[in-house]
């Protein structure tokens, strides 16, 4: 299946193109079923956090599918209470026990904000003993990379930032391309923006290829060259989603895409107020 092809990262690591998001899918089951749903059609990258609170549902759907643990690109998140070297430490040992998993593909900074080079060494030290193959950051801005990435002694591998028609990020996208740094989209539909998925631009360009918005959107963000990873609980739309690989956007219909950039998106996080807001919205120690 196409949704298994890989790029290179910058440290040799091979990243499906194509995965599945497990953000705001509860932990009572429903990311156990949705997991396998996606592992079952073929998809072999998942995207979890450690304030997804669905580590354990994930682990257990990778364990239980019968695919081989190499084959499934499995990446995760470390959460605001646990930056600086020593937390960073025990943050990671923690997701490795949720999931159940004796390494995880991809680790990342989730939000940037406090000790965030402390954290940053305790990743690089798990990446050096093998309990993380990549390493990289999210929710990154031009203002954010430059206060943090200069610090670092490593390069990061991917910057996973909201991305999608109508929020196209181009200026820390130069910076990343400049540095070999590779995009990951969330948020790749617009969180379900009902206007995007309206936009008469799209719709168009998805009735001239017979396909609906959302695979026209998806289709825009991989020819982007960005790392995609929808979300759905629902198995006829997990299975839609994949069905990008079909067709191509031309290269008018990618000016037209690129023209409903609106330069700004639903979360800002050089926003005042973000970092503190992040902390107290989840504690994702509070099962421990």
């Amino acid at each position: 299946m196409k949704q298994t092809e890989t790029v290179k990262l910058n440290d040799g690591v091979e990243i499906p193109v194509y995965g599945f998001g497990t953000y705001q899918i509860p932990a009572d089951g429903s990311t156990y079923r949705a997991v396998r749903e996606a592992l079952d059609i073929g998809i072999r990258h998942i995207d979890t956090a450690a304030a997804y609170f669905n580590e354990q549902e994930v682990g257990n759907a990778i364990r239980e599918s019968g695919i081989p643990r190499e084959e499934i690109f499995l990446t995760s998140k470390l959460w605001l209470q646990d930056y600086g070297y020593e937390a960073a430490k025990k943050g990671i040992e923690t997701s490795l026990r949720k999931l159940g998993l004796d390494y995880m593909d991809l680790y990342l900074i989730h939000q940037p904000y406090g000790d965030v080079p402390g954290a940053w060494k305790a990743m690089e030290e798990a990446k050096e003993e093998g309990k993380i193959r990549s390493i990289g950051v999210s929710n990154m801005t031009p203002k954010i990379w430059n206060s943090f990435v200069p610090q670092f002694e490593t390069m990061p591998s991917v910057n996973q930032i909201e991305f999608n028609p109508y929020c196209q990020q181009k200026e820390i996208r130069k910076i990343m391309a400049d540095a070999g740094v590779r995009l990951e989209a969330w948020g790749p539909l617009g969180q379900g923006n009902k206007a995007m998925l309206a936009d008469p631009v799209i719709k168009e360009i998805a009735e001239a290829h017979g396909k609906d918005a959302g695979q026209v959107i998806l289709r825009f963000e991989y020819q982007e060259s960005a790392i995609i990873f929808p979300k759905s609980i629902n198995p006829v739309r997990i299975k839609s989603n994949t069905e990008i690989f079909d067709f191509a956007l031309s290269d008018e219909e990618m000016d037209k895409m690129r023209a409903l950039d609106t330069g700004k998106g639903c979360h800002n996080p050089d926003a005042p107020g973000v970092a503190e807001m992040l902390i107290s919205a989840f504690d994702v120690h509070a099962d421990d």
